[in-house]
């Protein structure tokens, strides 16, 4: 990505962009910068085009780059794909529609100098077997956006906020990370809430971010739990009267407690095979950092103990909505049991 950047800088353009991976929020960050280079502002109405390939073929995108453009220097043609160039697993949208991908080929080896084609992949893995997908490879065109790492969405925070001219403290980004998860399109706007409460040349500690980051209905579930694992029974109980005044339904707190007592069982059951956090990340759905949060909360139960408190919270879920207990004291004698 940074050589495709350095080659905007110089006025050129790769005829083709295959962006892929799960990382939307940086996507549309490059497809963002590519439209202010490569197009004035007054030009951009008339000069961006959009396909969508679980809608209209390949073709009909390929035959608008090879057009030329009317009132603008430039065309940008946008695809969102997710069944041309996305790997079997992933191609779930499209399947009706007959995509010519030969056209695709013939234009990739000559393009059109005017136009600029940007492929969003919204899957992990593009399908190499395909012919289209190995010229793609083979003309540099394939740019992958993984998820960032632990670290690596630390180091983005920190320099997010250093660019505004603001200092934060690594404490006070990491609060942040478990408050806000790792969307970076809500990481970027709450770095900018921060950043404009510290004003210019100003720091970010931790307690700035507890004053002013709400933490979610799952990360107060979280620190419940460990509450109650940690035999903090005082505490544990003053955050589920928090979460009680904050008009949270009990049904939906166990659901969540539930659903974190599953993740940690999934982890603890992976790491007794070998798997490494990315690959656990990968068998569960979740982002990495999730998953070394739940292995770390996860260290104070066995795995037996996790299965039997599921099956207990599966037992009162029911019993709650049957009618059978009162919801709110209910859930307070399940919580009370975990320390026990």
């Amino acid at each position: 990505m940074k050589d495709a950047v350095k080659e905007w800088k110089s006025g050129s353009f790769r005829p083709v962009y295959v962006l892929y991976g799960k990382d939307r929020y940086r996507m549309r960050q490059f497809v963002q910068q590519l439209t202010e280079k490569l197009l004035p502002e007054d030009e951009r109405d008339l000069g961006i085009v959009k396909y969508d390939m679980s809608e209209t073929p390949v073709e009909e995108a390929v035959a608008e780059a090879d057009t030329l453009p009317f009132f603008a220097s430039r065309k940008l043609v946008i695809v969102r794909d997710q069944s041309v160039l996305a790997a079997a697993a992933s191609a779930k949208e499209g399947g009706k529609i007959d995509h010519q991908t030969n056209a695709l080929i013939d234009y990739i080896h000559r393009p059109n100098e005017t136009s600029v084609i940007v492929f969003q992949v919204h899957a992990e893995k593009l399908d190499e077997r395909r012919k289209v997908v190995k010229l793609l490879k083979d003309k540099d065109a394939l740019l992958a956006f993984a998820e960032l790492s632990e670290n690596e969405l630390l180091a983005w925070t920190i320099r997010r906020a250093e660019e505004q001219g603001r200092r934060m403290r690594k404490e006070a980004a990491e609060l942040l990370l478990a408050r806000t998860g790792t969307n970076m399109q809500q990481l970027a706007h709450e770095v900018d809430k921060l950043c404009l409460h510290a004003g210019e040349g100003g720091s970010i500690d931790e307690q700035t971010v507890e004053t002013l980051i709400a933490s979610t209905v799952e990360e107060d579930v979280f620190a419940l739990i460990d509450a109650m694992a940690s035999l903090q029974v005082e505490r544990a109980l003053k955050l589920y009267g928090e979460l009680l005044l904050r008009r949270e339904e009990p049904i939906k707190i166990a659901a969540l407690i539930a659903r974190q007592l599953r993740i940690m069982l999934q982890v603890k059951e992976l790491e007794q095979h070998g798997y490494s956090p990315q690959q656990m990340a990968g068998q569960i759905g979740l982002h990495p950092y999730a998953v070394k949060l739940a292995a770390e909360k996860g260290r104070r139960f066995t795995v037996p103990v996790l299965g039997k408190h599921l099956s207990r919270i599966a037992e009162l879920d029911y019993k709650m909505k049957t009618g059978q207990v009162d919801k709110t004291l209910g859930l307070e004698l399940f919580l009370l049991s975990l320390a026990a």
